[in-house]
């Protein structure tokens, strides 16, 4: 109770709620810790640069007619790979070279010049996927070159299933969900045998989530936003092989690889703040957020503490279409919770919860935009809801950062513009929510964003 004593009046109300059930019964949950493999983080890495989790997708020939040969090699590749993006690897499947996508589409990004692993890729547009059409595409290549249209069929059938199906409303926005879903439905949950005609209904829209920071993931207990991926990681981690996968025989070998993954992603730290941080005010900033944020994010430092709190929607009060769609679409949470990933030692499990689990904060400076749905552009935007814009716009094709706000810079828009202009007043792209920080004077508020620095 001492505590509490120290907070602002417009804080009470939360603090109660954390330290008491809601009226309904639904309190805080603090998620339980769950042992993970143990793998290395060296082989980790080959295997998402180099492995072959994906068996199939585009002949080398065509990515490359259609692409180009990449002239970067950040990933300072050798062989072919060395030709391909970052979000790439060329592999051998029946003999013919294919370019699958790898895990890195999403969660590698390039900032300040440099490509920082593990950092979530807000570049990608996925806002105009409906208008295409592969049959053409895919018909050629069967009738030109059959055994490069053998080999690339299971990608190609299920890449032209799923991608029309994943249009946003904005450019970046991510929708892992959604594709997660869609590749469900279209397989059976024992064999993972694929089926053209889905064995679910797949609902209609689609909700944006923003790619959290891998590196957080060694400090949480649960994974996602609503915190419902229970048990072994790895499961999860390489859900994307769905897009190919074969039978469970295939599923087994890659699993048996995604322990070295989940090692790597875990020894990621955070990317330190690259310019000068005002000492002085961050340890301020530090005290205020230590009695202000740090009951559901966490303290850090020598004697850091993460609390892995699920926090209900009525107290966090975001958006609630993700938490929302899981709760009412139990079918797939069944599909999961039947499948070959809850077989063996290291099972798997979805467990729904309607709200969101609080995330660590380290690295928060570079991860913008903000909320599960990227809709605030800036920490400064976090901390005081009153100067979120409703409609606002960045620059995709030359990006800045401010380092002071923490955040993309960003223009406010008078109207929204489908694609153009991010429009926080769409289901799913809502701004509104985490109120916490209206409690602290502006003041205090500059103090926590110097302080968020040094995480």
């Amino acid at each position: 109770m001492k505590r509490i004593l120290i907070f602002t009046v417009t804080a009470l109300p939360f603090l109660l709620a954390l330290a008491f059930s809601l009226p309904d019964g639904e309190g805080v949950t603090p998620l339980p810790a769950n042992d993970q493999r143990t793998g290395d983080p060296q082989k980790g890495y080959d295997y998402l640069t180099k492995g072959d989790f994906l068996k199939s997708g585009l002949p080398y020939g065509v990515f490359v007619m259609n692409s180009g040969k990449d002239k970067d090699n950040l990933l300072n590749r050798e062989g072919k790979n060395a030709t391909v993006g970052y979000g790439y690897n060329v592999v051998e499947n029946k003999g013919i070279e294919m370019v699958i996508p790898t895990c890195l589409q999403c969660h590698a990004a390039e900032f300040d010049g440099k490509l920082v692993i593990g950092l979530g890729n807000t570049s990608l547009d996925f806002s105009n996927t409906s208008k295409t059409d592969f049959s053409g595409r895919i018909n050629m290549l069967r009738n030109m070159a059959p055994k490069q249209y053998e080999a690339a069929a299971p990608f190609l059938n299920a890449f032209a299933v799923t991608y029309p199906l994943m249009e946003t409303e904005v450019r970046g926005v991510n929708t892992a969900d959604r594709l997660a879903a869609i590749l469900a439905a279209h397989r059976n949950p024992q064999t993972l045998q694929w089926n053209d005609t889905p064995l679910l209904a797949i609902p209609d829209g689609v909700i944006p989530t923003d790619v959290p920071a891998w590196w957080l993931l060694k400090k949480k207990n649960a994974m996602f936003y609503t915190g419902f991926g229970r048990g072994d990681f790895s499961r999860f981690l390489m859900l994307s092989n769905l897009l190919t996968v074969t039978d469970t025989a295939e599923a087994r070998e890659v699993s048996s690889h995604f322990t070295d993954v989940l090692a790597y992603i875990r020894s990621l730290e955070a990317p330190p703040y690259p310019k000068e941080v005002d000492r002085k005010l961050a340890k301020e900033g530090k005290t205020v957020f230590n009695y202000s944020c740090s009951g559901c994010h966490g303290t850090y430092g020598k004697d850091e503490e993460y609390p892995n709190l699920l926090i209900p929607a009525s107290i966090v009060q975001t958006d609630s279409a993700l938490c929302g769609e899981i709760m009412k679409n139990k079918q797939f949470i069944d599909w999961f919770n039947n499948s070959w990933f809850v077989e063996g030692d290291h099972a798997a499990q979805l467990v729904p919860y309607n709200g969101y689990i609080a995330p660590p904060l380290d690295g928060v400076w570079a991860t913008a935009p903000y909320m599960h749905n990227g809709s605030v552009p800036t920490v400064e935007a976090m901390l005081n809801s009153k100067v979120r814009p409703a409609y606002w716009s960045r620059d995709f094709k030359d990006p800045e950062y401010d380092y002071q706000s923490l955040g993309w810079k960003y223009k406010i828009e008078e109207k929204p513009e489908r694609r153009r202009v991010y429009n926080t007043t769409l289901p799913g792209y809502g701004n509104h929510g985490h109120y916490f920080g209206d409690a602290l004077t502006q003041s205090e508020r500059a103090a926590v964003i110097e302080y968020l620095k040094t995480l």
